[in-house]
C-alpha cells in the first residue's frame, strides 16, 4: 500500500509540477512598466502550447469513446498523458494571465465605478500580481477537472454497480474450516437473535450447467435458510434433491448438470438434477442454488465459505459490523452491502485547491501596485477607512474573478475530454458507458463565490499593512 502511494506521488508530481509552472511563466511574461504589453512572442508561446495540449486531449477522448475492451496498461498510460495534456494547457495560459489584467486595466473605463481603481491597480503591479492570479487560475482548473471527472466516475459506477448481497446483509467470510466455530460463535454473541445462513460454495465445489449452456463455476451450497435469503421470498419451495435457479432471464430450466473435478487426472464425475427457475426481486441478484444434501450424497465432505444474515429478518448496522469486526479481528473479515456508495474523499483535494486558489487571489490583492492612490485614499495614515476597506475588497474581487474565470474555463476543458479514458471500461466484456451530469451549478457557484469569498476576507482584514507597504515603497516620512 505504502508503494502504491508513492509510485502515484511520483507520477502525479509530473503533471502537477507542469501546471504550477504557469505561475513563473506569467512572471516571466508580465510586462515591467505600468504601461508596457505582454509581448506578443509570450502570449503566441502559450496559445501553442495550449492548443497541443487540447489537441492531444481531444484525441485521447476520441480514441477512447467507444465501449470497448482497453488494455488496463495502456488506458493507465492514456490517463497519463491526458493528464500530461491538461497540465500543459494550463501552463500555456501563463502569459494570459498578465495580458487578461492588461486588457481589464486599459479598459477599466467601461467597468462599473467601483472596480475601475482596482483594474487599474491590478494592471499596474501585473509584474507582482500575474504569478498570485496565476496559482489562483492553476488552483481552480485543477479543482474543476477533479469534480468533472468524478461526477463522470460516480455516475458510471452507479449504473453498472453489482451488489454482493441484498441491502442490509452481513456477509463474514475469509475464515478457514478450523476457524468456522469460532467465526459462527462471535457472530452469534454479537447478533444472538439473528438467523443465519451458511454458504458452503466455493473453491473445490461442483460446476453447474443449464439445458440453455449456460454454467456457475461458484454455485451457492445450502440448506433452505440459504434458498430464501437468495431468492428473498420465504415461499420458494425447497426440496433436498432440486436445484433453484435464481435468474431474471424468461426461459424455465427444467434440470442442471453437475461437473464434480477429482483431484488428480481423473475424469469429472457428472449428476444430473431437477431444476426450477426463479426471478429475483432485482435482476442483478442472480445465482443458482443447490441443495447440500446433493453434494454430501456424492461423498463429498462441505465446508462454510460464507455466514450470511438475512436481511428480511435483521439489517446489520455500521455499529453491528463494526462490534464483529473488533471481536473477529483477524479471523475473518466482514461486508454488508448498503448498495452503491459514492466517493467522498476528493472533496477534501477540491477543498484543499480551492483553498489554495484563495490564497493565491489574496497574495494578488496584497502585491498590487498603485501606492499613491491608497495613500490618497488612506490620507496618509496608516488608520483603516471604510473607502480603503472597499477599495482592497473590489481588487481582491476583480483578482479573484481573472483567475477563477480563466481557471475554470481550462478546468473544463481538461475534465470533460478527461473523462473519456479514466472511464474507459477495462473489462472483456464492458458494459456500456452512460451520460454524466457536468456539474455546471458547482462549477458557476465556485466562479461566482471564491472571488465574493475573497473580497469579503480582505475587507475584514485591516488594511493597515498594505497603507504602510504604501508608504515605505513611496518613501514618504510620517509627520
Amino acid at each position: 500500500m505504502i508503494e502504491a502511494i508513492a509510485v502515484l506521488a511520483v507520477v502525479l508530481s509530473v503533471p502537477v509540477a507542469l501546471a504550477c509552472g504557469a505561475v513563473p511563466f506569467a512572471r516571466h511574461s508580465a510586462p515591467r512598466s505600468r504601461y508596457g504589453l505582454v509581448r506578443g512572442r509570450h502570449l503566441v508561446t502559450g496559445a501553442t502550447l495550449a492548443v497541443t495540449g487540447i489537441a492531444v486531449l481531444a484525441f485521447i477522448a476520441w480514441y477512447t469513446h467507444e465501449d470497448q475492451h482497453y488494455d488496463d496498461f495502456g488506458s493507465a498510460m492514456l490517463v497519463l498523458l491526458g493528464m500530461l495534456c491538461g497540465a500543459l494547457l494550463v501552463f500555456g495560459l501563463g502569459p494570459f494571465v498578465p495580458w487578461t489584467l492588461g486588457v481589464l486595466g486599459r479598459n477599466a473605463a467601461r467597468l462599473p465605478p467601483a472596480f475601475r481603481p482596482a483594474a487599474r491597480h491590478l494592471a499596474g503591479g501585473s509584474a507582482w500580481t500575474s504569478p498570485a492570479v496565476a496559482l489562483t487560475m492553476t488552483a481552480t482548473a485543477a479543482a474543476v477537472a477533479v469534480t468533472t471527472v468524478m461526477f463522470a466516475e460516480t455516475a458510471q459506477g452507479r449504473a453498472h454497480y453489482q451488489p454482493r448481497a441484498w441491502p442490509g446483509a452481513l456477509i463474514v467470510e475469509g475464515f478457514s474450516a478450523e476457524q468456522a466455530a469460532a467465526v459462527r460463535a462471535a457472530l452469534r454473541h454479537e447478533l444472538p437473535d439473528v438467523p443465519v445462513a451458511q454458504d458452503s460454495g466455493g473453491a473445490g465445489s461442483p460446476s453447474v450447467e443449464s439445458s440453455e449452456g449456460l454454467v456457475w463455476t461458484n454455485p451457492c451450497i445450502g440448506d433452505r435458510a440459504l434458498l430464501h435469503y437468495l431468492t428473498g421470498d420465504p415461499s420458494v419451495p425447497y426440496d433436498e434433491g432440486t436445484a433453484v435457479v435464481v435468474s431474471a432471464d424468461e426461459e424455465e430450466t427444467g434440470s442442471v448438470l453437475l461437473r464434480y473435478h477429482l483431484p488428480g487426472d481423473s475424469p469429472p464425475v457428472e449428476k444430473t438434477i431437477p431444476a426450477i427457475t426463479v426471478r429475483p426481486a432485482d435482476p442483478r441478484m442472480e445465482a443458482v442454488f443447490v441443495p447440500a444434501k446433493v453434494v454430501q450424497d456424492s461423498g463429498r465432505r462441505l465446508e462454510p465459505e460464507r455466514l450470511i444474515t438475512d436481511p428480511s429478518l435483521h439489517r446489520t448496522t455500521a455499529d453491528e459490523q463494526e462490534r464483529l469486526d473488533r471481536r473477529l479481528g483477524e479471523t475473518a473479515t466482514t461486508y454488508v452491502e448498503r448498495g452503491f456508495q459514492a466517493p467522498t474523499d476528493w472533496w477534501y483535494v477540491v477543498a484543499g485547491l480551492l483553498l489554495i486558489a484563495l490564497t493565491g487571489a489574496l497574495a494578488a490583492t496584497r502585491a498590487a501596485g498603485s501606492e499613491r492612490v491608497l495613500l490618497r485614499v488612506s490620507g496618509r495614515s496608516a488608520a483603516p477607512s471604510r473607502t480603503l476597506r472597499f477599495l482592497v475588497a473590489c481588487r481582491a474581487a476583480a483578482g479573484t474573478a481573472c483567475g477563477t474565470v480563466l481557471g475554470a474555463v481550462a478546468g473544463c476543458v481538461i475534465g470533460l475530454l478527461l473523462a473519456w479514458p479514466l472511464t474507459a471500461p477495462i473489462d472483456w466484456d464492458p458494459p456500456p458507458r452512460v451520460p454524466f451530469d457536468t456539474p455546471w451549478e458547482l462549477i458557476a457557484a465556485l466562479v461566482v463565490g471564491l472571488p465574493v469569498l475573497a473580497a469579503a476576507i480582505a475587507a475584514l482584514t485591516s488594511p493597515g499593512q498594505v497603507v504602510r507597504k504604501a508608504r515605505k515603497t513611496a518613501r514618504i516620512t510620517p509627520g
